[in-house]
């Protein structure tokens, strides 16, 4: 009789269609932090974690990339090259690094080879900024200064010195600025109330660091000092004119060709 219509349907499997591996079939790692901030001579820790994995056993590698050259950091079940005696290795894949130094700043590449998958190979980048504690700055501040002059210090008080003066009470009246990028704090008129106690602090993520103490007096016109001054000038004035009369009285200055004793 007459053959009814018959509709054949193929299956092709897992990779005919995308190409997609199910987890379950290839090894996958991932990470906590792909951008990791840390500060020098702190301990870090970098994570490698293995999401899917069927074989035993796989092949863990780390990798140091920096200005473009690769280097192996574990390798062979063992640290070596930058981390050698500084970083071990904890399971499955993470690597801690017991004292960070500013040459550890690079990329870390993590990569894990599981023979037993069908999808045998995954990694993962990450980077590593190390953050500096800054060093002890110089400071320089003027030991007097007097009122209504200008004057340069490159050092901030005891506590931080707003943008603005006048943001605040306290300096409303004072006609400071700071460089925030030098950390210089300029008077352009001194006040008697900006004597005191300076110091310069440097501080980012990784700490702080600062100068010793030093001490700016502002003084006044001190018209006491001018009259003393003036009243020794002419003082010492009316002793040498006093000199010089009393000389002429003792015979002490003569024409000359005069004959007698002297």
């Amino acid at each position: 009789g007459k053959r009814g219509h018959q509709t054949f349907v193929y299956s092709c499997g897992f990779f005919c269609s995308t190409g997609h591996i199910p987890s379950s079939l290839g090894v996958i790692v991932e990470t906590t932090d792909k951008i990791v901030w840390a500060n020098e001579f702190k301990p870090t820790e970098l994570t490698c974690l293995i999401e899917s994995i069927s074989t035993n056993n796989p092949r863990i590698e780390w990798k140091k990339i920096k200005n473009g050259v690769s280097s192996f950091v574990y390798s062979q079940n063992k640290i070596t090259g930058d981390l050698e005696n500084r970083a071990q290795l904890i399971e499955p894949a993470n690597i801690l690094i017991f004292k960070t130094t500013r040459s550890d700043t690079a990329e870390y590449r993590c990569e894990v080879t599981a023979i037993d998958d069908q999808k045998d190979f995954d990694e993962i980048l990450i980077s590593l900024e190390v953050r500096v504690k800054p060093v002890v700055p110089r400071c320089s501040v003027p030991e007097a200064v007097k009122v209504g002059t200008s004057t340069e210090l490159r050092c901030l008080e005891n506590f931080p010195l707003p943008q603005d003066p006048k943001n605040s009470a306290k300096f409303a009246n004072s006609s400071y600025s700071i460089n925030p990028d030098t950390g210089g704090l300029k008077f352009r008129r001194v006040r008697k109330e900006d004597a005191g106690e300076y110091y310069c602090q440097a501080k980012n993520d990784a700490g702080h660091a600062q100068c010793p103490t030093q001490i700016m007096e502002v003084y006044d016109v001190d018209i006491l000092g001018i009259f003393l001054k003036v009243f020794g000038a002419v003082v010492a004035f009316l002793c040498l004119a006093f000199s010089i009369c009393y000389s002429y009285k003792r015979g002490c200055f003569h024409k000359k060709g005069h004959t007698e004793n002297k």
